[in-house]
């Protein structure tokens, strides 16, 4: 099982994530790809709401297939376009991820992503 650390000397966590995971020897890796908003018929969600909860529920069907749960993410490298979608960000994290799992992470506000219709990607690593 993965080992979610803050320490003590080190301010603690400014959001729902952890400082370090330490993951056990022999652990199966998976790495996914940066998800962005846009749904199994290739519809980009409308709105940074609905985007990142969009690629949350890309990311946890990429769990999925590997027979992974949420409580096996290690780190996300999330980039937003604006700084101002950080709290919609943080809603559709909670909503979907769930207050539980705080793997590490990364927050970057980008010029911009792949198309400009994209307002969010996140990219995720995981171990079991």
């Amino acid at each position: 099982m993965n080992e979610f650390v803050n320490p003590k000397t080190v301010r603690a966590p400014g959001g729902a994530y952890s400082h370090t995971v330490k993951v056990p020897a022999n652990a199966e890796w998976v790495v996914i790809a940066g998800q962005i908003g846009v749904n199994v018929k290739g519809e980009i969600q409308v709105g940074i709401r609905k985007q990142a909860e969009q690629v949350f529920r890309n990311i946890v069907a990429c769990l999925r297939e590997h027979k992974m749960r949420k409580s096996d993410l290690v780190k996300f490298t999330v980039f937003l376009t604006d700084p101002r979608y950080v709290e919609a960000y943080r809603a559709a994290r909670k909503k979907v991820i769930g207050d539980d799992v705080l793997p590490a992470s990364t927050l970057l506000i980008v010029d911009g992503l792949a198309s400009p219709e994209f307002l969010i990607e996140i990219e995720a690593t995981a171990a079991k």
